[in-house]
């Protein structure tokens, strides 16, 4: 499907830039003036005009005046002058969505430039920036990559022509590109060439470099765009300074939008920069509300607008209603007071979807969002009158007014669905599931809420290039309409309702695992259970609102399904996974966590035992959802025994993301790196040293331990070599958010996406990838229910078949002792032709059955599999 124009509602705004209108000396113009001089004067007054037209966003006047002075121009034998209006005649048709019109205009435009002589003065000029327009007319219908081509086309000509300003704004459009395929760390590589920076290293060191950038509007724009990159991507520090820089070059330039703007940004950066890090989240939400303030006091129009409903988006996020409220009024009046164009009815919309999160009248709400309708019907804005009319569909559902809310959501569908808005469309077919379901209607609600899934499956890489700040937010909007799907089809009579049920729910995993990566880099292939292992089971833990549902596939076939419920609220669920994990995380855990052990094994798998018993499986899978992928399964308790003792056990993000191939017989080879002494405020441990000795001695490695455990060294040691199995035995922790899942090493901290970019490209069907990654000292951000989530992510980033890692930091002497045990394991298995899941479970047995350490869980329990566990 092709991706169209994203413009996405957002609960906070996101600067706005609107495109630059083309000009061109006036050295370009004396050579065609002829007699027709009135002529030409006459048309540069209307061009004038345009130009204003279009700065006030009346585009249809714009389009209007811009077609006479093409043609006056055209009069007057000024051909470069009738391009450049032209071309922007293209963008005023654009910024309507007139796309046919701007494409005819745009290809008018550059076939009179390629017509003439390529030393016909200010022509390569003209065509460099007719080729600009050309791109952003390619990135709103969806071509990115041809427009990224294009861009760099117009890089190239601007260089050549001593235009370094020129070229700095179109390498900007170039990474607006790759920011919409999702490729923002691409964007920030782009930018560090073309502004000779080097962001992703030291703080201090970018801050050196910002400074050096002479300042320009086309410096102030770029920078800004690095920064909301680095912002994305959670490279905060970094975000901040860059944002700051653009700032400092708009102040010095004394361009109020352009200051605007890096405030907004700014702001932004601190409101996303607070997300989950208590106590220092109010501060960086108020130093937000500061710059959003600041914002709408350094400017006026849609631009002060922006701000302040960023500011009131702030607000209610704090629950602070009744303050809130007294900002209400006055932005409703700049609103009316804006011309009723795309950026006014957006502000409309925002504004309305603000004060429905306010539990405001809804009768004012409607009001405007009728307004914004007709405002949008009449600009010819099909994208925005969708959002207009779910908007207010959206008003009647919570009145529960059924037939108007159905009406008008089916009326936002239709327009969203004419022009390949799947972005958009998602949303409508997901609250028109709900209006159905509430309406009895179930068939017709199951069959909406999977073209929303079906749509969300094709957007997957514009939906992780999302913000985490975004209107479009995943805990919000994606992760709700999954877990509402499958509830419905689990309480329906529909045909293979447990096999859609388990589908959605492996393509929820998938689809969460893009949202952590802000990327869609993981390629999914649905892979039959009895390709990988038909002795294995698999099961899918469910967390629905008021009952935990657990789908389980038996040996012998993928559609032998068995389906069990327990009625339990999902949050009871949560709160006591994480209450088991913290007991878990101690030396006398035992007795704590045994009866919260107990609990969610009759939760999860006594229902299932007999069929489990009968089937013989030797090994259970687990697809865990949400905190449940904080309790380690392994530890989970009948009453008599730890589900260890009775099976090998693993887990896996789901069967579409297994590569089915058994650990090679090969003789192994291990890259071990570990980190015994203090770095960077963690405590030192002393067993790694042991620990990595006894790998030695079980397989042959290559060793970088301590001072030689540097990013360089590793980094450089995994590009030369090819390594089956990758061994870490240093600090390191799982957090829902990828940028505080790290791994430590002696220089400092290897954030996870930079340590898969040196394991492996993620390509989960190569033939020689890498074989095993095994995480020891690690743990998984305590009092994080979603922090096992960049355990996973780790796991099936590194393109490692599978990963073996640990959920809190074990005791060094058992973690030493147990992956010797498991080392040993492994170097037998062309002999033995056990399975990783078997070998780890032997090894876990081990320390288990060892009277020094009492059968604690937390000695053992925390080492997981995940991936191939065959």
């Amino acid at each position: 499907m092709k991706r169209q124009h994203k413009r996405k509602l957002m609960r906070f705004i996101a600067p706005m830039v609107m495109t630059a209108l083309l000009c061109i000396t006036s050295s370009g113009l004396t050579k065609f003036a002829t007699a027709t001089t009135p002529n030409l004067q006459s048309a540069a007054s209307i061009d004038q005009q345009a130009r204003s037209s279009y700065s006030n966003q009346n585009f249809s006047d714009a389009i209007k005046f811009f077609q006479q002075a093409a043609q006056g121009y055209k009069t007057s034998g000024n051909p470069i002058q009738q391009a450049l209006s032209l071309s922007n005649l293209s963008l005023a048709y654009q910024q309507l969505g007139q796309w046919n019109e701007a494409k005819q205009a745009i290809e008018e435009s550059l076939s009179i430039l390629k017509s003439l002589p390529e030393t016909t003065p200010g022509r390569s000029l003209a065509l460099a920036q007719a080729i600009d327009i050309q791109g952003s007319l390619l990135l709103a219908r969806g071509q990115t990559n041809q427009a990224l081509s294009l861009w760099e086309q117009a890089t190239t000509i601007y260089q050549k022509e001593g235009k370094r300003d020129r070229a700095l704004m179109s390498q900007t459009n170039q990474a607006k590109a790759l920011q919409n395929m999702g490729l923002y760390r691409r964007a920030i590589e782009l930018f560090d060439q073309s502004l000779s920076l080097k962001s992703r290293e030291n703080p201090e060191t970018l801050k050196v470099a910002l400074q050096k950038i002479p300042a320009s509007i086309e410096a102030a724009t770029a920078l800004r765009t690095l920064g909301e990159s680095l912002r994305v991507v959670g490279d905060f520090p970094q975000a901040q300074s860059t944002l700051e820089r653009s700032l400092a070059i708009a102040t010095e330039l004394k361009s109020a939008d352009a200051i605007a703007l890096a405030q907004l940004s700014l702001g932004n950066t601190y409101r996303a920069q607070g997300f989950d890090k208590g106590d220092q989240k109010a501060q960086d939400q108020q130093t937000a509300i500061q710059l959003y303030q600041q914002a709408a006091a350094s400017t006026t129009g849609q631009i002060r607008v922006q701000a302040q409903l960023n500011q009131i988006s702030l607000i209610v996020d704090q629950n602070k209603i009744s303050e809130a409220q007294k900002l209400v009024p006055q932005v409703q009046q700049e609103i009316e007071a804006l011309p009723p164009n795309r950026s006014a009815i957006d502000a409309r919309i925002n504004l309305a979807q603000t004060m429905m999160r306010m539990k405001s009248d809804v009768h004012p709400i409607a009001k405007s969002l009728a307004i914004a309708v007709q405002q949008a019907k009449a600009l010819g804005e099909p994208r925005i009158q969708s959002y207009a009319l779910g908007s207010l569909g959206s008003i009647y559902e919570q009145t529960q007014q059924w037939a108007d809310a159905k009406k008008l959501t089916e009326q936002a569908l239709q327009l969203a669905q004419e022009i390949n808005a799947g972005d958009v469309a998602y949303r409508w077919q997901w609250q028109l599931g709900r209006i159905l379901n509430a309406q009895g209607k179930t068939k017709d609600a199951i069959f909406a809420y999977e073209g929303a899934v079906s749509m969300i499956k094709s957007l997957r890489q514009d939906l992780a290039a999302s913000s985490p700040d975004v209107q479009f937010s995943f805990r919000v909007a994606i992760e709700p309409i999954h877990r509402q799907l499958v509830s419905l089809l689990l309480k329906s009579d529909q045909p293979d309702r447990l096999k859609s049920a388990r589908k959605v729910i492996e393509d929820l995993q998938l689809v969460e695992l893009d949202n952590f990566f802000r990327e869609a880099c993981l390629n999914a292939d649905p892979t039959a259970i009895d390709r990988v292992d038909k002795e294995a089971a698999v099961i899918y833990p469910i967390l629905l609102e008021d009952q935990v549902s657990v789908i389980v596939s038996l040996p012998g076939s993928p559609d032998n399904l068995r389906y069990f419920t327990t009625n339990v609220p999902r949050r009871e669920v949560e709160a006591l996974a994480m209450r088991v994990r913290g007991d878990l995380d101690q030396g006398n855990s035992l007795k704590l966590a045994l009866p919260k052990l107990q609990n969610i094994y009759r939760w999860l798998l006594e229902p299932a035992m007999a069929d489990l018993s009968a089937s013989q499986a030797k090994t259970l899978v687990f697809v865990l959802d949400g905190a449940l992928r904080n309790v380690p399964m392994a530890a989970l308790h009948d009453g008599k025994e730890f589900l260890i003792e009775k099976y090998s056990v693993a887990i896996t993000p789901g069967l579409q993301l297994l590569s089915p191939q058994r650990l090679s017989n090969q003789r192994l080879g291990v890259l071990v790196a570990g980190l015994a002494e203090a770095r960077e405020g963690f405590e030192p441990l002393p067993e790694v040293k042991t620990e990595v000795q006894r790998i030695e001695q079980e397989l042959p490695s290559t060793v970088l331990f301590d001072q030689k455990f540097t990013t360089t060294a590793f980094q450089k040691l995994v590009a030369q070599a090819s390594f089956p199995i990758v061994h870490l035995a240093t600090h390191g922790r799982f957090s829902s958010r990828a940028e505080d899942t790290f791994i430590l090493t002696w220089d400092g901290k290897l954030k996870v996406t930079d340590l898969s970019g040196m394991l492996q490209t993620v390509d989960l069907a190569k033939e020689r990838s890498l074989e095993l990654l095994v995480l020891s000292a690690c743990e998984t951000a305590e009092g994080d229910p979603q922090s096992a989530l960049g355990l996973a992510g780790i796991a099936v980033r590194s393109g490692a078949r599978s990963t073996v890692a640990t959920l809190w930091r074990v005791n060094d002497k058992a973690s030493a002792s147990l992956m010797e045990q498991f080392y040993s394991e492994l170097s037998q298995v062309s002999k033995t032709g056990i399975s990783k899941a078997e070998a780890l479970r032997r090894a876990q047995l081990s320390i288990l059955r060892n009277p020094e350490y009492e059968q604690q869980p937390f000695f053992w329990a925390a080492y997981v599999l995940i991936g191939n566990w065959t």
